[in-house]
C-alpha cells in the first residue's frame, strides 16, 4: 500500500514561514515526479511546485515563485516544501503527490498517489 503523509501545516502570521513535509513509504518514491498542490475553500485544485525523481529540475506555480522552495530526500523519502513571505492567498490544504511520469508536470490528473493534506493559514 503506497501512501503519502503530509505534516507541518498549520497558523502563522502574514510575513512568516511554515515547512511542510512529505513522507512516504516504498522504494517507489525514489523514482517518480513529486509534487504540491493545494486547495482553498471555494476554488479548484492548484498547483504549487513540483520535482523531478533525482531532484534535479523543479518548477513553481506563478503565485508561489521566489517565496517557495521544493526539495527531497530520497534516503529517507521524505519531500520537503519551505514556504516564506507567506500572504493570506496561500491560506489552503496542501496536499502531496506522486506521478509516474519521468517528467515534471503540473496537472493534478497526472498524480496517482495522493496524501490526506494538511491545513495553512496565514492570518493578516
Amino acid at each position: 500500500q503506497v501512501q503519502l503523509v503530509e505534516s507541518g501545516g498549520g497558523l502563522v502570521q502574514a510575513g512568516g514561514s511554515v515547512s511542510l513535509s512529505c513522507s512516504a513509504s516504498g522504494a517507489f518514491f525514489r523514482g517518480f515526479v513529486l509534487g504540491w498542490f493545494r486547495q482553498a475553500p471555494g476554488k479548484e485544485r492548484e498547483f504549487v511546485a513540483a520535482i523531478r525523481a533525482t531532484g534535479e529540475r523543479t518548477s513553481y506555480g506563478d503565485s508561489v515563485k521566489d517565496r517557495f522552495t521544493i526539495s527531497r530526500d530520497n534516503s529517507k523519502n521524505v519531500m520537503t516544501l519551505q514556504m516564506n513571505s507567506l500572504i493570506p492567498g496561500d491560506t489552503a490544504v496542501y496536499y502531496c503527490a506522486a506521478s509516474r511520469l519521468t517528467y515534471i508536470t503540473r496537472l493534478a490528473a497526472n498524480y496517482i498517489y495522493w496524501g490526506q493534506g494538511t491545513q495553512v493559514t496565514v492570518s493578516s
